[in-house]
């Protein structure tokens, strides 16, 4: 550690995941920690064991993690444990610790083997260990136990997913020595997670109850299934030493002299074990933390900003303060009027981009809806000329009429008015559901006040009842007033000589089939729905509508058309969507059952949203297509009377004209009263529902708040919002004491880099036991790309030696001058042997002039292996030599040095590719031995590996 700030580091992250904790707040802040991640029985819980020194974790068969433990190591002069759970209580009986790890599993789990997300926090003090923090995790798992449910290994998996997926998330991926490595829970899922490998921590246990004769001597060295952070191997106590209570000090003796004493692990002692593994935890946590500070403070800040808004509203906030609650009521009731005010109105600043809402819903119903259902209640053509024929007649009686009859217009007139009622009470109807849902949008914000938030929208929803009668009534008297006197001297109103020549000229336009220019009432774009279905999908087309018919073009351009369709006898019905649609559908039919385009009986036709399909209706209507009514009767009516057809037919000729003239009287008059009560609803509606509302929320809402009883009840805040307010004030002081002691820290300490990345083809690997040495070369990670092609091509690569006896040539032993070795005496002799002669009549010194006899070709020495005599034959020869399996221990790297040969005796062999042995390697840089001098400065200060 470089600093005491960098020594703070972990016990900083302990107090941030205790804070944040207690406010459930921990996993959305990723807080910097270790997760052990294992397959059921892995023996995570005993390398936690034996980090503290003490038995303190359940145990048994099957699931016996069932919840997250948060395990946090204090190095301190006493040894006790404290839960968060259990604040100021003090454990030091570890047995009691495993009891409460059990009881508070059982408190949240039940006793059969369920599990919970949930974490338990621990903080264990020790002078026995170093300052770490781990999260035990449940084991994978695939058959459930007991009550589990049968999806138990998904929950398992879900929950790790939770921990392992954060970035700041290191992952100690635990897996048993005596099964398939490749099959590993662990590292597949520390894979998925971390396909990069820079979160990822190997550590091998039960390697003494491997089978004879085998070893994974190739997993720890990092050949075997590379990690870029490497494999730890430790011994924990078997079941047997766990029930003789061994005492976990001894076990840690018999594992060190376990890998002292094993041929295949010796040369790795130093760097195997447990207190190695505590050691690389708390080196790697540490600089992980320092690494992920900057990032942290910014997700704090970024946190703080977005509640500093709403907390300011709560810091001096008493709920027993009476005047607070007489002014929060006055604020309430102001804010709330000017809420429904803005809505109705259409202004404010909060403006709804997605949907209409309030008053635009209003204007809708006024101008689409509320016109479309008038026209909706008309009758069409044949049958209204059938009761203008019927009503003639019944007047004549038995006489034979010169003239058209006054009360046959009257007769049709007000059965037409009468059937304006239905579709102005609906209006009025459709306005007040929308009042009170904007009633109850605006109460919204009331929300933590439900007392009063209840009452208000009782009082106001009152009114508009009262006002809904009082309307409706006023609506009837338009109604009234309509039917009780037919004004023929109307400035609009045709009247009876005009209607005769408007009868004329249509009869003589039908006659000569001549037709003047039409008025276009609408264009647009719309989906032909069920045409191009036939055709592969939907189509869009640019419509154009006129009072004579419906055309539709390729584009908007309007020169390629499509079809012309005349607009008689058509009607329009609404359509369901479809499963797959969203899109809203109406459809063209003929009422005399023939088809309307092609053949197809019905045209449909689709439009993005229902308003588009409401404005469309409504300019279908003034070209004179009406909706199809519910429970239409007229086929029925029109079989019985053997047709409308044949009944018209037998009409005598005076008859005829006169229906006709009367029909156009109908419309005329009828035009004038549709056109009088679209104008009058809205305004009566405003007058006497909306406007009234509004000028009642203003003066007199309060009035009646205030005569409804104790303020003090109607002030109460909700359970949800006094919990959130707490909340967010601890959240706020939470978020405020993390960043102060953040901005304490001395990060500026450089930390140990990160390994560079290792060879990931194993991830293809199906099946390599990890029991068993590798027979075959291992994978090999792919060489460092920092040199070109051609530095590439003319170089030679010569891997670190190893001498006879099996020990290494030290790292840092180089060189001095091109003549001595610094250090290391193994080494000294081997590398003495290789450049010196070994195995011929040369003396040693013959060959400390590396520079000259590697220029020369010369130094024809015997190859001995991967020996002093190999090293010397492979720099005369340029050849490349693999590592032996013990030499790429992990975390290291293989340490290669790169030899230039001489330009004027190049190697006569083929120079084998680089990357036999490029792999992870601890140096920086390659060494150079320059041709013709002495060594180069990386030899002389000790770089040779």
């Amino acid at each position: 550690m470089g600093n005491r700030g960098m020594e703070d580091l972990i016990p900083l992250v302990n107090r941030l995941q205790d804070a944040f904790s207690a406010i459930g707040q921990n996993a959305d802040l990723d807080l910097p920690q270790i997760a052990v991640v294992g397959g059921q029985s892995a023996g995570k819980s005993s390398v936690l064991e034996n980090f503290v020194g003490r038995d303190f974790l359940p145990r048994g068969s099957g699931i016996v993690t069932r919840r997250p433990l948060v395990l946090q190591l204090v190095n301190a002069t006493t040894e006790y444990a404290e839960f968060l759970h259990c604040k100021g209580k003090k454990f030091t009986d570890f047995e009691e610790v495993r009891l409460e790890i059990e009881a508070e599993t059982d408190r949240v789990t039940g006793t059969n083997k369920g599990i919970s997300p949930v974490p338990i926090n621990l903080r264990v003090y020790s002078p026995q260990v170093l300052n770490l923090t781990l999260v035990d995790l449940p084991g994978m798992t695939k058959v459930p136990v007991g009550d589990q449910p049968p999806d138990i290994e998904f929950q398992i998996r879900d929950m790790l997913m939770q921990f392992v997926t954060k970035e700041n998330c290191l992952i100690l991926a635990v897996s048993p020595a005596n099964s398939d490595l490749a099959n590993s829970d662990a590292l597949k899922v520390a894979k998925e997670v971390d396909p990069q490998g820079q979160r990822t921590i190997g550590v091998i246990t039960k390697l003494d109850l491997m089978d004879e004769g085998t070893d994974a001597r190739d997993v720890l060295e990092n050949k075997l299934l590379p990690l870029r952070r490497g494999y730890i191997g430790v011994v924990n106590r078997s079941q047997k030493d766990i029930d003789g209570k061994k005492d976990i000090s001894a076990a840690l003796a018999a594992e060190r002299k376990f890998f002292l004493s094993h041929p295949s692990y010796r040369h790795l002692a130093d760097r195997m074990g447990t207190p190695y593994l505590q050691k690389v935890l708390n080196q790697q946590l540490t600089n992980h933390i320092r690494d992920t500070l900057p990032g942290l403070r910014n997700r704090l800040q970024s946190q703080l900003l977005s509640i500093e808004k709403e907390v300011e509203e709560y810091k001096n906030f008493r709920p027993d303060d009476p005047a607070r609650k007489t002014k929060a009521l006055l604020q309430m009731v102001q804010q709330f009027a000017v809420d429904f005010e803005k809505r109705i109105e259409g202004s404010g600043d909060q403006i709804d981009t997605y949907e209409l809402s309030g008053g635009a819903r209003i204007n809708r119903i006024f101008h689409e809806r509320f016109p479309f259902e008038l026209v909706k209640m008309e009758f069409d053509e044949k049958e209204l000329r059938r009761e203008i024929s019927y009503a003639i007649k019944n007047i004549h009686g038995i006489r034979t009429g010169l003239f058209t009859p006054d009360m046959a217009f009257e007769t049709i007139v007000k059965k037409q008015v009468k059937k304006i009622r239905e579709p102005c009470l609906k209006c009025v109807d459709m306005v007040i559901s929308e009042l009170i849902s904007t009633v109850r949008q605006c109460t919204k914000k009331l929300q933590q006040y439900p007392r009063l938030r209840e009452e208000m929208e009782r009082i106001v929803t009152t009114h508009i009842r009262e006002r809904e009668g009082r309307t409706k009534e006023q609506v009837m008297l338009l109604i009234d007033i309509e039917l009780a006197y037919m004004n023929t001297n109307h400035e609009d109103f045709i009247g009876f000589a005009n209607a005769q020549q408007r009868s004329n000229q249509m009869n003589k336009k039908k006659a000569s089939g001549n037709q003047d220019e039409i008025l276009v009432i609408r264009k647009g774009w719309l989906t032909i729905n069920n045409i191009g279905i036939m055709k592969g999908g939907s189509k869009e087309y640019w419509f154009v509508l006129t009072a004579e018919n419906l055309s539709w073009y390729k584009d908007d351009e309007e020169k390629e058309k499509k079809y012309m369709l005349s607009v008689d006898n058509l009607k329009l019905r609404d359509v369901e969507k479809g499963f797959m649609s969203s899109k809203h559908i109406f459809a063209l039919f003929n009422t005399e059952q023939r088809n309307v385009y092609k053949d197809y009986r019905q045209l449909e036709l689709a439009c993005e949203t229902q308003e588009e399909v409401d404005s469309w209706k409504a300019s279908f209507l003034r070209a004179g297509v009406y909706p199809e009514r519910v429970g239409d009767k007229e086929k029925a009516s029109e079989t019985e009377e053997n047709g409308s057809d044949s009944f018209m037919h037998s009409m005598d000729p005076q008859l005829e004209r006169q229906v006709e003239t009367i029909r156009n009287l109908v419309d005329s008059y009828m035009a004038i009263v549709n056109k009088t009560v679209r104008d009058l609803m809205p305004k009566t509606i405003m007058h006497l529902m909306i406007n009234n509302t509004k000028e009642f929320i203003f003066s007199e809402l309060l009035a009646n708040l205030y005569s409804c009883g104790d303020q003090n009840t109607l002030m109460e805040e909700s359970a949800e919002q006094a919990q959130r307010r707490d909340e967010m004030l601890r959240m706020y002081h939470a978020l405020k004491e993390a960043l102060s002691i953040i901005g304490d820290i001395n990060t500026t300490t450089v930390s140990t880099p990160m390994p560079p990345p290792v060879d990931d083809s194993w991830l293809q690997v199906q099946s390599v036991p990890a029991g068993r040495r590798y027979q075959g070369r291992p994978p090999r990670p792919q060489s460092p790309p920092t040199r070109g092609p051609r530095e590439v091509g003319r170089d030679r690569a010569v891997a670190r030696p190893r001498h006879r006896n099996g020990s290494h040539l030290e790292q840092g032993a180089g060189l001095r001058d091109g003549r001595g070795l610094t250090r290391g005496g193994a080494c000294r002799e081997a590398l003495a042997a290789g450049l010196g002669g070994a195995g011929t009549s040369e003396p040693p010194e013959a060959g400390l002039n590396l520079p000259e006899r590697v220029g020369r070709g010369e130094a024809g020495l015997p190859r001995m292996g991967v020996t002093g005599a190999g090293l010397g034959r492979g720099l005369r020869m340029g050849r490349s030599y693999s590592s032996p399996p013990s030499l790429f221990s992990a975390p290291c790297r293989p340490q290669v040095t790169h030899v230039q040969p001489h330009a004027a005796a190049p190697s006569p062999r083929r120079a084998p590719s680089p990357a036999r042995v490029a792999g992870p390697c601890s140096w920086a840089s390659a060494c150079w031995v320059r041709p013709g001098g002495g060594a180069p400065r990386a030899l002389q200060a000790g770089g040779f590996p």
